[in-house]
């Protein structure tokens, strides 16, 4: 039998020796893992800050969505102005006090800074133009980009004409001549912007517009009682102790109390309107048991696009439900009409800026919005049902049916134009399908389906 080995002092030795050298390698093996991480988060950093975000935990998605946010916010608004708001997505608002001087012709506006003044905030200059259509390139094409700009007082050109009152400057460019513009980007606007100052206000316009002035003359000399400057072409430097550049702009053809001067409301508005064109009526008719008296329907007849084809039934269908009917196009002169319209209790019209014309309706009028074919409800409400209902007025709209467009006397009836708009639209492209949805396309309502609609027009007016 072989004997079997005794431990020798020999083997502890060699076991330390293998413990020390297995701690070595795994120490190596962990500082070259470590390193591969650092190296690779670094890289990921840098992937991330010229990519995009990776995913956040949901315990700081909030966190960090406002932190991108308020960066985002603040690149937008460098470099820093004490002036002028750009944040907002329809205009460009700024509004100074102090010692302002105009120069019109070289669309100058110029803030003369006090002697204590950083000089390094001296010689700063920022650009805007001053009409709320912003981000809409081809009406912006159309108003004069202008600068505000902070000068010392040696700097500053002098003053040839001195005012005590505040001025506004803004433009009439834009898409100016179409009713429904003048009134949503315009009108609507300075009588927010300008109604603080009960008329002791210059308004000093870009892009002026003689025939523009006299169509609204009533509306502006009700807002300011001082000679109106053309912006453009005014050579003198005009210095003002309050000057606002630009429009703020709430909503398409509606005001947002809670962001105008003393919680102006539309109400205001159709009051205001009212009281500048001398309409007489302020409320529309009640009917009740003992009303003699029959309502009043304008029918807004247009010549050529999105006319009704059969105005005459329409006409004859009204009178026999009790109303009298009156037919009208909003091309006569604006006065004439604004009288015509406030004389009636209830509009109807085809979706389209004559429709604007409900600012001289009486409060508690009833308005019938037709729309025509081409995926159009959700702009008809935008631009005329929310107008309708903040001037107090009852909203009703009619959305017709395949039948009652003329386009079926254009197209078979399987066609997208017909059966499928939003196919319609991927297949001619945009320009072509708003010019046959909008300029190629009358309606002939059907009667039997459209007279419950006048039916309720007349329950409308019978409550309280």
């Amino acid at each position: 039998m072989a004997k079997q080995k005794s431990p020798s002092r020999v083997e502890p030795q060699k076991l330390r020796s293998a413990l020390l050298g297995g701690c070595f390698l795994l120490s190596m093996i962990l500082l070259v893992v470590y390193t591969s991480y650092v190296v690779s988060f670094s890289n990921l950093s840098f992937w991330r800050s010229n990519r995009a975000a990776a995913p956040v935990p949901k315990a700081e998605a909030k966190i960090a969505s406002t932190h991108q946010a308020d960066v985002s916010y603040q690149k937008e608004k460098l470099p820093s102005n004490p002036f002028c708001d750009f944040s907002n997505r329809r205009n460009d608002y700024c509004e100074m006090e102090g010692d302002i001087r105009i120069h019109g012709n070289s669309s100058s506006i110029f803030f003369v800074a006090s002697s204590n003044v950083n000089a390094t905030k001296l010689q700063e200059s920022w650009k805007l133009k001053p009409h709320p259509r912003k981000g809409d390139a081809r009406a912006m094409a159309r108003v004069t980009e202008m600068s505000v700009k902070t000068l010392s007082t040696r700097d500053a050109p002098k003053c040839a004409v001195h005012s005590s009152v505040p001025a506004i400057v803004f433009s009439t460019g834009g898409y100016m001549g179409n009713f429904f513009h003048d009134f949503t980007d315009i009108l609507i606007t300075i009588f927010t912007t300008s109604q603080q100052f009960n008329g002791e206000v210059q308004f000093l316009i870009s892009e002026i517009l003689p025939w523009w002035n006299e169509k609204y003359q009533k509306i502006l000399k009700s807002l300011t009682n001082y000679e109106i400057i053309d912006f453009n072409q005014d050579q003198v430097v005009r210095c003002y102790p309050h000057v606002i550049v630009g429009l703020k702009f709430h909503k398409e053809m509606s005001i947002d109390p809670s962001k105008s001067p003393y919680g102006l409301t539309m109400v205001d508005f159709g009051r205001f309107i009212r009281k500048s064109f001398a309409l007489e009526r302020d409320m529309a008719i009640k009917l009740g048991p003992d009303q003699g008296k029959k309502p009043r329907i304008l029918i807004i007849a247009r010549k050529w696009t999105r006319r009704f084809a059969n105005v005459d039934e329409i006409v004859r269908n009204a009178e026999e439900m009790g109303f009298e009917a009156v037919v009208a196009e909003a091309k006569l002169n604006l006065i004439e009409f604004a009288h015509i319209v406030n004389s009636c209790d209830v509009m109807l019209g085809v979706h389209g800026a004559g429709l604007t014309n409900l600012v001289f309706l009486p409060t508690n009028a009833v308005v019938i919005q037709v729309v025509p074919l081409g995926g159009l409800e959700g702009i008809s409400w935008i631009d005329f049902g929310l107008a309708t209902i903040s001037m107090k007025m009852h909203y009703m709209q009619y959305t017709i049916s395949l039948d009652e467009s003329t386009l079926t006397e254009q197209f078979a009836r399987g066609d997208p134009v017909l059966s499928d708009q939003k196919e319609a639209y991927k297949k001619h492209g945009w320009d072509r399908m708003i010019d046959l949805y909008f300029a190629k396309q009358g309606v002939k309502l059907d009667m039997g389906r459209f007279s419950s609609t006048l039916l309720h027009a007349l329950e409308l007016l019978r409550q309280e």
